[in-house]
């Protein structure tokens, strides 16, 4: 059995669990060399180019949906659909990239990992799902971390006086919540993930065409950008990420407050690289959320299987 034939025929199991820790992962890697590629660039620029190049990856899953691959094909409505997923990502996006750029690694990641809260509210109210006693107990102790990132960032803003940019990244952690429960309700009414991944970079290449064009007013100052290859970098691991974050969420046992919760585990990659490479203040502080983080992940998982 192929790799693409077994994704595509999701079995029972804690696969899901497997799935969204990749995710995860990927997606603390990704919020690093995000970091990396915005030092001395212009955002929106970035920003389109990553999408551009995430288009280009999953071109051949366009291809597929042009030549009427099941897995792959949308409706007119279903592209209507897609297409407003992209807007409510595009925007995070913005926001996310803006905040990422200014304020310290270790605090925009932790700004990240809050999504959690606000997916596992619309879980339980929209999808009515009901987390089993160990895995409500790992989901206390990340709101715990939570409250912990949230004094850490307010000794933060009071050193460096960044507030705007926290809000501009709680900001865009709440469209990236309305998105996940989004892809939940998107794959529990029939769509596929191949078909979600062929099709909402390409739709948001096209938003950030606009957004620059209205931005740059048909003007651009090529000293405002200078090529990295993190930014391709970047490409990849969203692509991952979401790929296998969709996959996780389109098995039907799948919990999107779990998953949702393992995503904060991205936080750790960010961490890491913020406390040894780029060496940041408050770190003992810091180093207290992971623990509490890493504890209430391990409880999620243990109560997952």
């Amino acid at each position: 059995m192929t790799i693409y034939s077994y994704l595509c025929t999701p079995k029972s199991g804690t696969m899901w669990i497997l799935l969204a820790v990749i995710s995860s992962i990927s997606l603390g890697f990704f919020d690093v060399f995000k970091k990396l590629s915005l030092e001395r660039n212009n955002v929106y620029v970035v920003l389109f180019i990553n999408v551009l190049l995430c288009t280009v990856l999953v071109s051949p899953l366009i291809v597929m949906s042009l030549m009427g691959n099941e897995n792959c094909t949308l409706s007119a409505h279903g592209h209507l659909l897609v297409f407003i997923k992209s807007v409510i990502v595009t925007a995070s996006w913005l926001l996310g990239f803006i905040s990422i750029k200014y304020l310290p690694l270790s605090i925009s990641g932790s700004i990240n990992a809050t999504r959690p809260i606000l997916v596992l509210v619309g879980a339980i109210a929209i999808f009515g799902e009901s987390p089993n006693a160990i895995q409500w107990a790992g989901i206390v102790l990340g709101f715990v971390s939570l409250l912990w990132v949230g004094f850490i960032g307010r000794k933060e803003k009071a050193e460096k006086g960044l507030g705007i940019l926290i809000a501009l990244g709680i900001i865009s952690i709440v469209l990236w919540a309305a998105s996940g429960l989004y892809d939940k309700w998107l794959l529990s009414h029939g769509f596929t993930p191949l078909a979600i991944e062929a099709w909402y970079p390409f739709y948001q290449t096209l938003i950030m065409a606009i957004v620059l064009t209205v931005i740059h007013k048909g003007k651009f100052n090529p000293d405002s950008f200078h090529w990295s290859n993190n930014i391709i970098v970047i490409s990849v691991f969203i692509v991952i990420a979401d790929l296998t974050y969709f996959y996780s969420l389109s098995y039907p046992e799948s919990l999107v407050s779990i998953a949702s919760m393992l995503r904060r585990g991205s936080s750790l990659v960010a961490f890491f690289y913020g406390a040894i490479v780029l060496k940041e203040r408050n770190l003992r502080l810091k180093i207290i959320d992971q623990i509490i983080l890493i504890a209430g992940m391990a409880l999620i998982i243990i109560g997952s299987l």
